[in-house]
């Protein structure tokens, strides 16, 4: 294989990696935070039906973070990837 079909296949595998990455911790993040609210109830219905009201919210934020996790991770990905594998001139 050559160099710069190497390079690409390197450069491809990272940033498709780092895009699953990203968008999994953003999902992760995104969807913990409308829930952050329903701490504060003290009896544990009020923490039943606070979670379920905030639930759509959660998914709805879960699939935003997803999103954007997915095309952070993937460009930065490529970007370092691309760095990395880089060949110094002489």
């Amino acid at each position: 294989m050559k160099n710069s079909r190497k390079r690409m296949m390197i450069c491809s595998f990272c940033a498709i990696t780092c895009g699953l990455f990203g968008s999994f911790i953003g999902w992760q993040i995104a969807s913990s935070l409308p829930s952050q609210r329903c701490r504060n109830q003290t009896w544990e219905i009020g923490k039943m039906m606070c979670n379920l009201q905030t639930s759509p919210e959660s998914m709805y934020k879960g699939w935003q973070g997803s999103t954007s996790g997915i095309w952070t991770g993937t460009i930065l990905g490529a970007f370092f990837a691309g760095l990395g594998t880089r060949q110094l001139r002489r």
